[in-house]
């Protein structure tokens, strides 16, 4: 695949993952926050800070890339953060900057995954189970300003969950095709390899496509 303005590889929700020859991009608060000059030098919220080749960027609002200037569109366990409106705007905007045969490969939990381990669990136990495996709901409710703060810092709750069915129809309506169930390692792309990591597909969803 040839480059296109520098922008062949893009990732968002890159968390602490920065490959070299990569965009990377994560819309983390805390990110802003580390890169404001002398000030975010003495945030320490996180063991460790991100690596210099993040960027801020928000998929939703759109990624400072031109359009179709992508080869390469990547994401690991960000779109169920994503409200379902929020979700289509993402997918539309990723459609927008990828080049007309370029790749989008991501992951996501596998809502099917869990709701049969939830049936298959004859325990009493199953429907807790079932909801801290998905992250939709509260074991304790934020009551304080600073479990406020920290928890909008840390989006680590799920928005939205999807099956292959329900994921591969909104793909659908934004445009994408060639729309397959995609596992661990095995793209036809080896540029994959340098941001899949094993763990974050074991039970879960893989989708592959292009515009």
């Amino acid at each position: 695949m040839a480059a296109k303005n520098g922008n062949q590889y893009v990732q968002y929700g890159c968390g602490w993952s920065a490959p070299e020859g990569w965009r990377n991009f994560d819309v983390s608060p805390t990110l802003r926050f580390e890169r404001i000059p002398l000030v975010g030098r003495l945030y320490t919220k996180n063991q460790e800070r991100f690596p210099k080749g993040v960027q801020y960027g928000d998929i939703i609002s759109g990624l400072p890339l031109a359009d179709n200037s992508c080869q390469i569109v990547y994401c690991s366990h960000v779109l169920e953060h994503l409200a379902l409106k929020d979700l289509r705007r993402a997918l539309r905007n990723t459609y927008k900057i990828l080049a007309v045969g370029g790749v989008f490969r991501f992951v996501v939990p596998d809502l099917e995954y869990a709701i049969n381990t939830y049936a298959a669990t004859p325990s009493h136990e199953a429907a807790v189970a079932f909801m801290r495996m998905t992250l939709l709901g509260r074991e304790e409710r934020v009551r304080h300003i600073r479990g406020i703060i920290r928890e909008w810092l840390g989006n680590n709750h799920h928005l939205w969950m999807w099956d292959f069915k329900a994921i591969r129809f909104e793909l659908q309506q934004a445009g994408f095709r060639c729309i397959r169930r995609a596992y661990f390692g095995d793209s036809h792309y080896a540029v994959f390899k340098e941001v899949e990591v094993p763990d974050r597909w074991k039970n879960c969803l893989g989708v592959e496509c292009e515009k």
